[in-house]
C-alpha cells in the first residue's frame, strides 16, 4: 500500500475529528486506520469529512433498495477493476439479496441473467453511466420509472461516489486478503 495507516495518536485534531465521525457512524470502528479508503481520504480532511458523508448517505439512508445500491457498487467496481471494494461488498451485496448468479455475471463482466427488474434497470443505468458516459432515454426512463426522481440522483450519486472509491483503492495498491473468498475475475 501506497499510503502508510496512520494511528489516531498520529493523526491532526482535523484528521481525527473525521476518523472518529467515521466510527460514531453506521460504519462503526473497524480496526487501526489506514486500510479502509475513508481511512485514506482523511489525509485531506475537509475532502474525506465530505465524502464520507456521502458514503454514508448512500450506503444506510439511500432511498433505494439495499440490494440495488450494492448492485450498482459492484458494477462500479467491476467498471473500474476494484478488487479491493468487490471483495469488501461482495458479501454485503448477497446479504442484502443480490442473487449469487448476478454477483457472479457482473464480476465476470457479463450481463446478469438473474435480475429482478428494478435490478435490471439499475444495472444498466450503472454499466450505461461508467461504459457510455452517458445514459440513453429508456434507460434513465425505466430506473425513473422504478425510484422516481430521487432514486435516479442516487443511482448517480452512486456511480460518482464508488467511482471515487474505486480509484481511491486503486491508487493507494489496497491489496485484497490473500484468503479472501471474494476475489474479483481478472478479464481478458
Amino acid at each position: 500500500m501506497r499510503f502508510k495507516a496512520i494511528s489516531e495518536e498520529e493523526m491532526t485534531p482535523a484528521q481525527l475529528a473525521v476518523y472518529e465521525e467515521i466510527c460514531a457512524g453506521p460504519r462503526g470502528k473497524r480496526g487501526p486506520p489506514g486500510v479502509r479508503s475513508t481511512d485514506i481520504l482523511t489525509r485531506c480532511p475537509e475532502l474525506g469529512l465530505h465524502a464520507q458523508r456521502v458514503g454514508e448517505y448512500l450506503r444506510f439512508r439511500s432511498t433505494l433498495p439495499q440490494r440495488v445500491m450494492e448492485l450498482a457498487i459492484l458494477t462500479a467496481a467491476r467498471q473500474w477493476s476494484a478488487g479491493f471494494e468487490w471483495h469488501a461488498h461482495y458479501p454485503i451485496a448477497v446479504k442484502a439479496g443480490l442473487s449469487q448468479s448476478a454477483i457472479d455475471d457482473i464480476g465476470n463482466g457479463r450481463e446478469p441473467r438473474d435480475l429482478k427488474e428494478d435490478e435490471a434497470a439499475a444495472y444498466r443505468f450503472s454499466v450505461e453511466i461508467h461504459r457510455d458516459r452517458q445514459v440513453s432515454d429508456e434507460t434513465f426512463q425505466a430506473v425513473w420509472k422504478h425510484f422516481g426522481e430521487t432514486g435516479v440522483v442516487d443511482l448517480m450519486g452512486a456511480a460518482g461516489y464508488y467511482t471515487l472509491i474505486s480509484l481511491v483503492l486503486k491508487v493507494n495498491q489496497t491489496p485484497v486478503p490473500e484468503d479472501s473468498p471474494y476475489k474479483l475475475p481478472e478479464l481478458g
